[in-house]
């Protein structure tokens, strides 16, 4: 007779659209694994909608993060609410030792993750960051195929996606925005905001003008951004150097320089509702592409291309490993980083390469002398 798998308690902090739209039915649907024992939100309308969307039981809830994570009904926490929150979240979640998902970006100043670094080496818990692109199983099975190239002779990240309400809205999540926040909770996410941002520009770039363009596109590189290097760096390693950028939003464009070889990163937003997210790797005589559809409707897959010279004849191979999404990949490696103690990759080391790479983007693009 088969061991009963242990089932892990999990408390959310955040009940908006990823809450709603992905962590809620991935973990319900991961009952065997995972069970939701308590919510957390400034909103009490999100609170009592998400609690109504757990089945079989009713979880508890909270307007107090303090009182999630010190909680004994409480093994892993879920930070998924606004970025401004991530570390201080992380950082709580790790004094009262619990594990702890936190959703990209794990934050976005090199301050923040040092201090969660810090938090980490004196709790029992352990922080993942929630890249789930990377664990996608045919991205990891791309890395594979990308380190048995001889020579890389150019690669592309690409990201174009259009509304993301489209993809929402055909989930069968149906998910609901609420704004019952009290006028303390918008102002404090606003100061923490404003921080937050004067940290990373001026203080951790070096000097980089704050303007509400510069603003809006570092909050853009900690979004859709982190997932796209964040592939480009585990696939190819971290860059070199930059050697050609356009910034902006809708869309923007930025050289890589690695050795031997450039990489182009372009992506952008519009209102062509189609999800054009891939890495593509060119080798003297093959080509790997990784392709990814909007996780927001589950059972899309990722899927891997090859293109190729076999004997002089052309070959086009496409893969699809699984139809198992990336978010559910990535909730059984947190399972066994808990119950097993298995390390996982996404830590919060790894999320400063990102912090990284975006300085670099900023310094070029906005013209930092410093």
């Amino acid at each position: 007779m088969a061991t009963a798998r242990r089932i892990l308690n999990v408390g959310l902090i955040g009940c908006g659209e990823v809450a709603q739209v992905v962590h809620i039915p991935t973990l319900s649907f991961m009952s065997s694994w995972f069970r939701i024992t308590y919510l957390c939100d400034v909103s009490d309308a999100a609170l009592k909608h998400c609690a109504s969307k757990i089945a079989n039981h009713v979880p508890k809830t909270t307007r107090d993060p303090e009182e999630l994570c010190a909680s004994p009904d409480v093994d892993v926490v879920l930070v998924v609410n606004s970025d401004e929150y991530h570390a201080a979240h992380a950082i709580l979640a790790l004094k009262h030792n619990k594990h702890v998902l936190v959703e990209k970006p794990l934050a976005l100043t090199r301050k923040d993750i040092e201090a969660i670094i810090e938090a980490e080496k004196t709790s029992q818990g352990k922080v993942m960051v929630g890249y789930m692109r990377r664990y996608a199983a045919p991205f990891e099975e791309a890395v594979k195929e990308i380190g048995g190239m001889d020579k890389i002779l150019y690669a592309r990240v690409r990201d174009i996606i259009g509304p993301n309400a489209h993809f929402v809205q055909q989930s069968a999540t149906f998910p609901e925005r609420f704004t019952d926040f009290r006028p303390e909770d918008s102002a404090d996410k606003d100061a923490r905001a404003q921080d937050m941002i004067k940290t990373a520009l001026e203080v951790e770039c070096g000097g980089v003008p704050i303007t509400p363009e510069s603003s809006r596109f570092w909050r853009v590189l900690g979004g859709l951004g982190s997932h796209d290097l964040s592939v480009m760096r585990e696939a190819l390693g971290m860059p070199e150097k930059i050697v050609g950028s356009s910034l902006g939003v809708p869309f923007w464009n930025v050289l890589f320089k690695y050795p031997g070889f450039t990489v182009s990163y372009e992506s952008g937003l519009d209102n062509v509702p189609r999800f054009d997210a891939h890495l593509e790797v060119y080798s003297p005589n093959k080509t790997v592409r990784v392709q990814y559809d909007t996780p927001y409707v589950k059972g899309l897959p990722v899927t891997m291309h090859i293109t190729e010279n076999v004997d002089g004849v052309f070959r086009e191979s496409t893969i699809r490993k699984t139809y198992e999404d990336p978010y559910t990949l990535e909730m059984k490696q947190l399972w066994t980083l808990v119950v097993e103690g298995t390390p996982v990759k996404t830590t919060p080391q790894d999320a400063l390469n990102d912090l990284e790479i975006f300085r670099m983007i900023m310094r070029h693009g906005y013209g930092s002398s410093s």
